[in-house]
């Protein structure tokens, strides 16, 4: 059935006297535009007085009914201004009854039917605004303009707001608009002289739309929304709304910005304006505490309006009232405000993308969006039959059986199920919006706590702290405390677990954001004493950076290790979203602190071994030097020009080298470029090869270890390069060939053995290999290479001791010296190291170690890896378990497979003498020797 037949059957519009069956049967024909009016007018005054005056249009636009509001615009945009106020309210009278009848008809879906409205909504401030800047700039009053410039508003934009900007208009809507200026387009002298200009137009614009004359309204127009409406014109620059934005706008603001979209003028100048405006709408950590602005915005609304109390349905606000549509709307745009700084895609304007968009990401349930979604259509149908009835700006049911029965007629339903449907709708929405927003406020009751947690001086002393001054942040922070107490109490040794917590709180500088997002994550309180139980360094860590429970939430935080390729491209997309350097610098370390906080709760809670956590921080060193140096090679590249010759590549040596990395690792690098003949770069401050790459270097040290905003990201260490601190900080591969065939060390080859190229371009990455390859393969005699390898490990004893007890790096048969055993067997054996186990084995293979011998070595540095990794990751300084009886002590004894403390230090004490004597049996004795 095409559009007519369907527009003129019109199976909702009847009048409840005459009965459903005998309407509904009527073979109305097409253009039978009298029996619309009789199907019409026993519901809705209005829509009968718009076919009335419309009879002769509407019968063949019947036929074909986009057309017929294409040719509205078109007719439209050809108005001359002195006839457009009329124009405009005609061409509303035929927009509202196309889309009524459409509607009513179930031919266009709501999501048609307020697009539409919508879209005649911004044509209609469109040339309202065209034409009454055109007037300023026709009388001179708008300065530098040209008649050319009317069409854009002389650089003056109207930005939707609302329903409006989302494109969800309804019948009766105001139309909410924030109207700004460019400054930037006039000279600053003309500045005020074009204010007071855009003022006069916006003033008569909104006129324009919304004076009431013998042919109705366009729409009535709300300005309230801008910046401070009480004391600001109705046109300001966009520099006055972005300044006063970023220093006292509030969360109200930045959810109605969700929705902003530059409808009117110079729409360009629109989206320079929002995008300005993202830091401020969109914040880059996840913002809980935009919960409970919203729930207080909620219920000031309900005070206000007198809309408390159970939902009874005479006179309930569809809008406003409980369960209502703003219910919906609110619970979608604060979970958008909370997580969308992290996730561009949640940045949609309309409310059933919103829903649909979070469930596709997680932060909703689908269950949940698919049954908002379906209410809020719901919603939306009846608020607009109740709006049909008489053009009223009303969200009211009626407050008479006889009012709910004209409304259910105009619905098809009577008025038993339509209240029922209702009723149940109401009630579920404020359901589960509530419990967002809300939920129960937990009370200690008695016995529920033990006393000597409840009472101790250590929770007595929490109200002094920093976090806890605010009142807000006091407030959320009672909420939480029973529930935090309670786990606390659960925990194997509560007053140890207690004095960690204590740790993390005292160090926490702010609390609103963290409490907030504890309220709405219950479960991150178990993982935060988990961790803080571990360590009291690791609570001061988290206080510092407690951003970093962002990660925890943000959906995959539990998934399997990406790998070292997609956390580099990760990153990389991640950094070309910043177009300011020092925003990609702190972005870089925001997110590498996130993936360095994930790998550390992974080893800490078991789901990933010593070994695998080492590799992957090595992938996570791997892909931060891979995303960054390109970003500091641009940044350089700027002032003194594109790197001369072919570049530099970057060398990870040492752990880095080896892929094996703990919480605490610094970088040992490399860098080695070159010149290929070439001696100058080209770019505003030219700069001769070598001191161009001496500065790149220093400027990605600095990239790396610079305290930003958002901390540091590595301590780097450069004194493996050629010739140590000596040398310059950049190595040509001419004079790095050289020097490592004719004049390196024996102790430098065997650092060499763990060199692997990090960043840089590939071809020039493979001749540094092919360096490191021909160094490798170069014939030696076995007894010099030992020999100097029992000195060096003779000097690193006399230097640095034996070490503690409990170190599981410094001393014989420890990590240090079975590293140097493995290094001296990669050189002999002619190869790179790889990895320590697979060097050590290498070293079976060409007779300077036994099979058992190289296995006895590997399970030692296992156990010693494992304890040394489970350490740095609860501690700067050596850990030592027997002092330690705490959650500390339990995980190290778990993450290296021992029983318990004794078990360890029992286990640690004999491996290591074990692989001390295989190595004290391979090189010989030089303790006589200098």
């Amino acid at each position: 059935m095409n559009f007519a037949s369907r527009i003129t059957r019109l199976p909702h519009a009847f009048d409840p006297d005459h009965g459903q069956d005998a309407l509904s049967a009527t073979p109305w024909a097409t253009g039978d535009v009298a029996k619309l009016i009789a199907g019409t007018g026993g519901c809705s005054p209005y829509l009968k007085s718009l076919i009335e005056k419309e009879q002769a249009w509407l019968a063949p636009a019947l036929d074909a009914p986009e057309q017929a509001l294409q040719d509205i615009y078109s007719a439209l945009r050809d108005t001359a201004p002195d006839v457009l106020p009329s124009e405009l309210r005609r061409a509303k009278r035929r927009v509202a009854l196309m889309t009524g009848l459409a509607d009513l008809a179930g031919v266009w879906p709501l999501e048609t039917v307020t697009q539409a409205l919508s879209d005649f909504a911004d044509l209609a401030v469109h040339l309202a605004l065209r034409a009454t800047v055109g007037a300023e700039i026709k009388r001179g009053k708008l300065p530098g303009q040209t008649p050319d410039d009317a069409e854009q508003a002389g650089g003056m934009v109207a930005l939707a707001m609302g329903k409006m900007g989302a494109g969800e208009l309804n019948y009766s809507s105001d139309v909410d608009l924030i109207c700004l200026f460019d400054e930037t387009r006039f000279e600053p002298d003309d500045y005020h002289d074009a204010r007071a200009s855009f003022v006069r137009a916006t003033r008569k614009m909104c006129g324009m739309l919304s004076d009431l004359t013998g042919e109705g309204y366009v729409f009535r127009t709300d300005l309230r929304l801008r910046p401070d409406p009480s004391v600001t014109p109705v046109c300001i620059a966009m520099e006055t709304a972005e300044r006063y934005y970023e220093s006292v706008g509030r969360t109200w603001e930045r959810a109605a910005y969700i929705k902003a979209r530059p409808a009117a003028g110079d729409l360009a100048a629109g989206e320079a304006f929002l995008k300005t405006l993202k830091p401020f709408v969109w914040r880059k950590h996840l913002d809980f505490a935009a919960i409970q602005d919203a729930h207080d915005m909620v219920e000031r609304i309900r005070e206000h309006k007198g809309l408390g109390g159970p939902i009874t349905l005479p006179s309930h606000n569809m809008k406003l009232g409980r369960g209502g549509i703003r219910e919906i709307e609110f619970f979608t745009q604060t979970r958008q405000i909370i997580a969308g700084g992290r996730d561009p895609d949640l940045r949609v304007r309309g409310t059933v993308p919103g829903l649909s968009v979070l469930a596709q990401k997680g932060w909703v349930p689908e269950d949940v969006a698919d049954t908002l979604t379906q209410h809020y259509r719901s919603h939306r149908e009846v608020e607009h039959r109740v709006q049909m009835i008489r053009d009223a700006q009303t969200h009211d049911l009626p407050q008479s059986d006889e009012g709910f029965d004209r409304l259910a007629a105009f619905m098809g339903t009577d008025r038993a199920s339509l209240q029922s449907d209702l009723q149940a709708r109401l009630e579920e929405v404020h359901t589960l919006t509530e419990g967002f927003f809300g939920g129960e406020t937990s009370t200690e009751a008695p016995g529920d706590i033990p006393e000597d947690l409840a009472t101790s001086e250590t929770v007595s002393r929490w109200r002094t702290y920093p976090a806890l001054r605010s009142a807000r942040g006091s407030g959320i922070f009672q909420r939480l405390r029973p529930e935090i107490l309670r786990r606390l109490a659960k925990t194997s040794n509560p007053q140890d677990a207690l004095a960690a917590f204590d740790g993390f709180l005292s160090g926490l500088p702010a609390g609103v954001q963290v409490f907030s997002l504890f309220e709405a994550n219950p479960h991150l309180i178990d993982l935060l004493i988990d961790i803080v139980g571990v360590s009291p360094d690791l609570a001061r860590y988290l206080s510092r950076n407690a951003s970093v429970f962002d990660a925890v939430i943000g959906g995959d935080f539990f998934s399997d290790w990406p790998g070292q390729e997609a956390l580099l491209a990760t990153l990389q997309d991640v950094l070309s979203q910043e177009a300011d350097y020092e925003n990609k610098l702190n972005t870089g370390r925001r997110w590498g602190k996130e993936w360095h906080f994930r790998i550390g709760v992974h080893l800490l809670r078991g789901l990933i071994d010593a070994e695998e956590a080492g590799r992957q921080y090595a992938d996570l060193a791997d892909a931060t030097l891979g995303a960054l140096s390109p970003v500091v090679h641009e940044e350089f590249a700027r002032k003194h020009g594109p790197a001369p010759g072919r570049g530099a590549v970057v060398l990870g040596m040492g752990s880095l080298g080896s892929r094996r990395l703990h919480a605490r690792s610094d970088l040992d690098l490399i860098v080695i470029y070159d010149p290929a003949d070439v001696d100058m770069s080209d770019g505003r401050r030219p700069l001769a090869s070598r001191p161009y790459y001496a500065r790149l270097t220093q400027a990605l040290i600095t990239a790396m270890t610079v305290p930003m905003a958002e901390g540091r990201l590595y301590e780097v260490d450069m004194r493996l390069r050629p010739s140590g601190n000596q040398g310059p900080v950049a190595t040509s591969l001419t004079s790095y060939r050289d020097y490592q065939i004719s004049d390196a060390w024996v102790w430098e080859h065997l650092a060499l053995t763990r060199a692997r190229v990090v960043a840089g371009p590939k071809a020039l990455a493979t001749d540094v290999q092919a360096v490191q390859t021909e160094v490798m393969t170069a014939s030696r005699d076995v007894d010099t290479i030992l020999r100097e390898v029992a000195i060096m490990r003779q000097r690193i004893a006399s230097a640095k001791g034996t070490g503690n007890p409990w170190d599981a790096k410094l001393g014989q048969g420890r990590m240090q010296d079975i590293e140097l055993m493995a290094q001296a067997a990669a050189l002999l054996a002619g190869r790179t190291l790889g990895t320590i186990p697979d060097a050590l084995q290498a070293g079976a293979e060409c007779g300077v170690l036994t099979k058992a011998d190289a296995d006895t070595l590997c399970d030692v540095y296992r156990l010693c890896w494992s304890l040394q990794i489970g350490a740095r990751l609860i501690s700067e300084t050596t850990m030592e378990p027997d002092k330690n009886n705490g959650s500390g002590a339990e995980f190290l004894c778990r993450i290296t497979g021992t029983t318990d403390v004794a078990d360890l230090q029992d286990r640690l004490d004999r491996d290591t003498r074990r692989a001390a004597d295989i190595i004290n049996a391979v090189l010989p004795d030089v303790e006589e020797e200098e």
